[in-house]
């Protein structure tokens, strides 16, 4: 799927899906690459809104408000590339493999899905090859023609999370995830003291056993892309200011951590495209 640069917004899209995946500053000049899988709650017509009442096709289970303004505030400061999925995560859960139950979930949290109740291997595959695939293509794109300029990309991921889960409240703000490689979390955590205000955590409120961890290791870990899953509590982006006062406190994390990371690489990474 070739690369498009969007600013296109996340409803009111075509029904055939030619534009599952919104690509920002495709040519940006940072050293991220940033992602957002669950940016949109759109359902294209022709899977009837999956059963769903309106409340639930506006919740969570949806999508991750708040998470793709934050994830596009990232992408401007530090003049990168931003992949994000147009189509609600319980079409496609960009976020999980196609054999996960968990990529299209008949029931998230309290929430049934009565359209992806039984679903066959061909609706399965229709979906994949729709949805899942164009991401992957879009980001392992930039990936390869990045990593070919001899600049491999720093890969963000940016998620939100809800403040109550099956009942229970969560207490942590902020949520820097890693899979085997640890390098950017670690060195976030390191800034984390300054926002005192914050409540931030590793792993947490997920972590890999949660299989939260798909896009990190398919794009990030198997690539040796130095990466980061960042999730914040949703009640904490419900609307554009709140948006972009947390974009900021997550720079105050990430430019030491890239600064440092760049500072790390090896002189001679990209000499031989020079």
């Amino acid at each position: 799927m070739p690369l498009s640069d969007s600013n296109a917004p996340t409803s009111g899209l075509p029904d055939d899906l030619d534009a599952p995946v919104e690509v920002w500053n495709a040519d940006g000049s940072g050293d991220v690459l940033v992602l957002c899988e669950h940016a949109s709650n759109h359902i294209p017509a022709r899977y009837d809104g999956l059963g769903l009442s309106h409340a639930d096709s506006e919740s969570h289970a949806a999508w991750d408000p708040g998470a793709r303004a934050v994830a596009l505030g990232l992408a401007q400061a530090l003049d990168a590339p931003m992949v994000a999925s147009r189509v609600s995560r319980l079409v496609y859960d960009c976020n999980r493999p196609p054999e996960a139950p968990s990529a299209m979930p008949a029931k998230s949290e309290l929430i049934d899905v009565p359209g992806n109740r039984d679903l066959d291997d061909a609706a399965r595959a229709e979906r994949t090859d729709a949805v899942y695939r164009p991401f992957c293509a879009a980001v392992s794109e930039l990936i390869e023609k990045r990593t070919l300029e001899g600049r491999p990309p720093v890969l963000i991921t940016v998620h939100s999370f809800t403040p109550v889960y099956y009942g229970k409240p969560r207490a942590v703000e902020i949520g820097i995830l890693h899979d085997t490689d640890t390098r950017l979390a670690d060195l976030m955590l390191e800034a984390a003291p300054a926002l005192p205000n914050r409540l931030v955590e590793r792993n947490s409120p997920y972590g890999p056993e949660d299989g939260v961890t798909h896009s990190l290791v398919l794009h990030g870990v198997n690539n040796g892309l130095a990466n980061v899953m960042i999730e914040i509590r949703n009640d904490l982006v419900r609307d554009s200011a709140e948006e972009a006062q947390m974009t900021e406190e997550l720079l105050v994390l990430l430019r030491p951590a890239l600064a440092h990371l760049a500072a790390a690489a090896p002189a001679t990474e990209g000499a031989d495209n020079a």
